[in-house]
């Protein structure tokens, strides 16, 4: 949908088939998910038959049957909250809150690497940064690592704000996932403060 970062998927036409999780930059709720081949052939690799599907009499009859195209065959209507979704934002809706996603993360990095008591772990790819907290004083991976969990864990238990907490090629980090379309670099800068007091803390005990 975004022209902007459209380049982010050159060479999908050259994969089978997809895999798509609408559940976060959709808004969707769980489950909402779709399996795209490129060749609708490749459907009969997954074909299951039953004899109480009876699934050929519907074909032959001109029903359309869509258990040969899912592994529950039985299954909940999951495909209209997005199509309503896609009815009430519009595709060019959706791209601007894709782009602004994508860009605020690209800020949101570039001010994380400004910072002296904060480590970008990955330049970001789509509305995610990684990042974590690197203390002033001499502490070995290990702690840091420990640290930034703790951060995590006391952001939460406070209720002052919902940062992840994952791994980066064996680095323990800080996550933020910015898919709200109303969020600003300010609103970002208010948490990695938040971030930086709350180490503080967690270091001070």
């Amino acid at each position: 949908m975004s022209e902007q970062y459209r380049h982010y998927l050159d060479g999908i036409e050259l994969v089978d088939s997809v895999t798509l999780d609408f559940h976060k930059q959709f808004f969707q709720t769980i489950s909402c998910g779709a399996f795209l081949l490129k060749e609708a052939r490749h459907y009969e690799l997954m074909r299951y038959q039953a004899a109480y599907l009876n699934s050929e009499f519907d074909e032959e009859a001109g029903v359309p049957n869509l258990v040969s195209k899912s592994l529950q065959t039985t299954r909940r209507f999951d495909a209209l909250k997005l199509w309503m979704s896609l009815e009430a934002l519009g595709q060019e809706q959706y791209a601007a809150i894709i782009d602004h996603g994508v860009t605020l993360a690209q800020q949101v990095a570039d001010y994380v690497k400004a910072q002296s008591a904060l480590e970008l772990v990955m330049q970001p790819q789509l509305a995610s940064v990684l990042f974590r907290f690197r203390p002033e004083t001499q502490m070995d991976d290990a702690g840091i690592a420990l640290l930034n969990q703790k951060i995590g864990d006391a952001l939460l238990e406070s209720g002052r704000a919902n940062v992840g907490v994952t791994e980066h090629n064996g680095i323990t980090c800080l996550k933020l996932t910015l898919l709200n379309p109303t969020v600003t670099l300010e609103d970002v800068k208010v948490l990695l403060s938040l971030v930086e007091r709350t180490a503080q803390e967690v270091l001070a005990k």
